[in-house]
């Protein structure tokens, strides 16, 4: 008998490991519950390319079947009102011909080839089915002024040949996160017969838009009865970023357009027919107390107007997430929403307002509903993302385990070890409560001392949460020995309104309080070493970063890392968030420089003296990089130790297989270059600066 081959030694987590995962990502079930569809997508590290199929789950335990293998980019599957035919959208090349943009393709349910359904070339952004299934309603960038698919197809043959690349515009709202908006162009919403082949642009001759920084297919929706399609829009007549939205309706027969819900000082999108047609769920928040308010779930009977009385739970401090989901009755809805650094799967139960948890956290990141039946995608510090499919009734009783569906990962995560993961509170600033989340290194010995590290979360309106992270994965920067600490500091998401506002006009402030009653909490702790603690941070926690140098006494921290932080607030009027910043610092550069300076890392460049590490993609039109080029050169100009990782080819983030495996390099060989105890300084001094 042969004997079975040895188990694979056991390895802590590297970039190379985190790069074999697979990714599940958009799910939908089949209207029987039956069936899931889920796009999986995995990366290769040779060719520094990724590649997303479908994938057929049966939510009978039978074993996962994978549905595509022609296309590099198939997602968002979604199955047809009737069963039996699944839609998605891709670049393939079919029939002799190559898509150039993103076309919609369906699928046999039973078996068969994908065919290509859409030809139009400025491609497709998201779609829904029509509920009798012989169309979709999809977006689209398109030029306004031009009529017809033909039109389209000929503007977009002439973009694509140009020969100069400057882009001209005279907008308020050009760009948003990474790249430009096509230059002319505005988001429609159009409708395609799948018989026919024809398409429709539904806002053709009008100035109606979908919303420029784009979205899934939150951003409208199909009434049950098919001849209504509600959508979300800004009706201002200059369209600009933070700009409260409205939801409208129009008719696909006559294209009269009826606004829904639009209040003044209301924020109101993500529309969801009831099942019988009577009712719109929406989220709607109150921007008029404050530009960040959160989005409350509200329902609107048709033909009514929004009135605040809409506004369901409002008793609930929690901000509630698309997509929003009726179960079959009518009489709840389905929703994600953060609360204490998890995401669970909540229900609304309409008649009293009640707010129940359908599945608790780690991080629900996707879900479905077909009748009774739910699946969602949901991952956690252990794991990244997996299927689970169980009764809504399953959920909310305590007996019945979900089902999983999948095991994408398991055989590779078998071999890799993971720390141990701990939430803990203490106090920070202003008294308040504040949770942080530690992970400890594989093998961790609580007798010897360990470094600390600092992760800090961006945002600075998010969280670090019971997730799986590609970009900041605790567990790989762990691996050295570090205890990583992430800290839930004023201001993050999913801990009330007023810790979520707490920021506003003094960015900076409780912050530091919070993250150094962290790091004393930390250093209390029996297998802490103080002479090894670090400070990394992202976006936000960039910002915290560079402040962080201006403010903290050299020696507290040995090094920090700093990741496409906000270094100079007035250059940072350069980013494409630019209309919603005065709202956060409370102030207008050109109104009141004082105050917004009081706010901005680059006024306390004197000061900074601790040797950081910058990160930063040429991409990135969120901060762009004139801000870790103008810090990393101030460190340098005053003699300070830095280093600088900058990538032409990369945004906010670090998305490129080989370029996050040279980035997780960069940061650890940075860390490791200064984790020497500093036997001059037993004791830190003074911590923080006047």
């Amino acid at each position: 008998m042969q004997k079975p081959a040895p188990a694979a030694p056991a390895r802590t987590l590297d970039a190379e490991a985190l790069w074999q995962l697979q990714r599940v990502g958009g799910v939908s079930l089949s209207p029987d519950g039956r069936q899931a569809v889920c796009s999986v997508g995995r990366y290769d590290m040779d060719s520094n390319l990724g590649s997303t199929a479908l994938w057929l789950l049966p939510t009978d335990r039978r074993a996962p079947r994978r549905l595509t293998t022609c296309g590099d980019k198939d997602g968002q599957p979604a199955w047809s009102p009737q069963g039996d035919q699944i839609a998605f959208l891709a670049r393939r090349e079919q029939g002799g011909t190559k898509d150039s943009s993103p076309q919609l393709y369906t699928l046999p349910a039973q078996a068969g080839e994908a065919a290509r359904r859409s030809n139009f070339a400025p491609g497709i952004e998201a779609f829904k089915w029509l509920p009798d299934g012989r169309g979709v309603v999809f977006s689209a960038w398109v030029w306004p002024g031009l009529k017809g698919a033909a039109a389209q197809a000929k503007a977009h043959k002439a973009q694509q040949d140009r020969k100069d690349s400057g882009y001209a515009t005279g907008e308020a709202f050009y760009r948003y996160w990474d790249r430009n908006l096509p230059q002319g162009r505005v988001l429609h919403l159009l409708m395609l017969d799948l018989a026919s082949g024809r398409i429709t642009d539904l806002f053709e001759g009008s100035s109606l838009e979908l919303p420029r920084q784009g979205g899934g297919n939150e951003l409208f929706d199909v009434h049950p009865g098919g001849h209504h399609v509600a959508f979300q829009h800004d009706p201002a007549a200059v369209p600009v970023l933070g700009q409260p939205a409205v939801v409208s309706e129009i008719d696909l027969r006559t294209r009269a357009v009826v606004l829904l819900a639009g209040r003044t000082g209301w924020d109101i999108g993500s529309p969801c027919y009831s099942p019988d047609g009577a009712r719109l769920a929406l989220i709607a928040a109150h921007v008029k107390v404050h530009h960040g308010a959160p989005g409350q779930l509200a329902v609107l009977e048709r033909g009514q107007p929004f009135k605040p009385g809409a506004v369901r739970a409002g008793h609930w401090d929690r901000e509630v997430n698309a997509p929003l989901r009726w179960t079959a009755d009518g009489g709840s809805l389905l929703f994600s929403a953060e609360d204490r650094g998890r995401c669970p799967l909540w229900r609304c139960r309409l008649a009293d307002d009640t707010i129940d948890t359908v599945v608790p956290g780690g991080w629900v990141q996707g879900f479905d509903l077909a009748g009774d039946t739910l699946v969602t995608v949901a991952d956690s510090h252990s794991h990244p993302g997996r299927v689970h499919v169980q009764t809504v009734q399953q959920a909310l009783s305590t007996g019945g385990a979900p089902i999983r569906l999948e095991a994408f990962n398991d055989t590779l995560l078998a071999n890799v070890r993971l720390g141990e993961v701990q939430e803990v509170q203490l106090s920070g600033a202003q008294g308040d409560s504040l949770q942080m989340w530690l992970t400890f290194p594989a093998g961790f010995q609580p007798r010897h001392k360990h470094p600390l590290l600092h992760v800090i979360h961006g945002g600075p309106h998010a969280a670090a949460g019971d997730t799986f992270s590609y970009r900041w994965n605790a567990h790989l920067l762990a691996s050295q020995g570090h205890v990583v600490a992430q800290l839930n500091y004023h201001g993050s998401s999913g801990f009330g309104f007023e810790f979520k506002r707490s920021l506003t006009g003094r960015q900076g402030e409780l912050e530091l309080q919070d993250i150094e009653a962290a790091t004393d909490w930390l250093l209390a702790q029996p297998w802490a070493d103080r002479r090894r603690v670090f400070a990394t941070g992202g976006s936000y926690g960039g910002f915290l970063v560079a402040w962080m140098n201006g403010h903290v006494a050299p020696g507290r921290y040995r090094a920090y890392v700093c990741h496409a932080g906000v270094f100079d607030r007035i250059a940072t009027f350069s980013a494409d968030s630019y209309p919603v910043r005065p709202k956060d610092l409370d102030a207008k550069y050109w109104q009141d420089m004082p105050h917004v300076l009081a706010q901005s890392p680059h006024a306390w460049a004197a000061h900074m003296r601790t040797p950081t590490l910058v990160i930063h993609g040429a991409q990135d039109f969120r901060v762009p990089d004139c801000n870790g080029l103008a810090y990393y050169n101030t460190l340098k100009a005053q003699g300070v130790e830095a280093r600088l990782l900058w990538f032409p080819d990369e945004n906010h983030w670090v998305l490129k297989p080989r370029n996050s495996r040279q980035w997780y390099a960069e940061f650890q060989a940075w860390l490791k270059q200064h984790d020497l105890p500093d036997r001059s300084t037993s004791k830190t001094t003074s911590k923080t600066r006047p």
